[in-house]
């Protein structure tokens, strides 16, 4: 999982996705933009390397957990809508206590798996669990005010 070459090949990627990207896009913050792009490649290079065949787990796992929050309507792929719901997504990352907050992201942005949350925050996986099934309880009743779900 920890190979150099991926890396290196993420890197050059990243740098070749931004160079087509920003001509008719402008970012507000480079550095979350430059993430995101990170993100989506190695998640990307994840995927071709490990299959479900070869047992891959945890971004499916993660997926599946955001999925009753987030699945639903065809028209939140549409354009406005997607950066309506990034902003309400932001807005609810930066209103969460900062263990909370932490834990959310380092779950749901950098896919790291529970025991590794669990350790980097002295916490016992069931809390943790506990802790990301509130937080998601949470977020889907904010969705729901907003009026992504009916």
């Amino acid at each position: 999982m920890n190979c150099r070459e991926d890396s290196e090949e993420c890197v050059n990627d990243t740098w070749l996705k931004t160079w087509d990207s920003i001509p008719p896009t402008k970012p507000q913050c480079f550095r979350f933009f430059l993430a995101r792009i990170v993100r989506n490649l190695s998640f990307n290079k994840y995927k071709a390397k490990y299959t479900d065949k070869r047992g891959n787990g945890e971004i499916a796992l993660i997926l599946d957990e955001l999925e009753e929050c987030i699945a639903g309507k065809n028209d939140v792929e549409d354009f406005y809508m997607t950066k309506e719901l990034q902003s309400t997504l932001d807005m609810f990352v930066c209103s969460l206590p900062e263990r909370e907050c932490n834990v959310f992201v380092r779950r749901y942005f950098y896919s790291d798996s529970i025991k590794d949350i669990s350790k980097r925050y002295d916490l016992s996986e069931n809390n943790v669990r506990v802790m990301l099934n509130r937080t998601r309880n949470k977020l889907k009743v904010r969705l729901e005010k907003e009026g992504y779900f009916v």
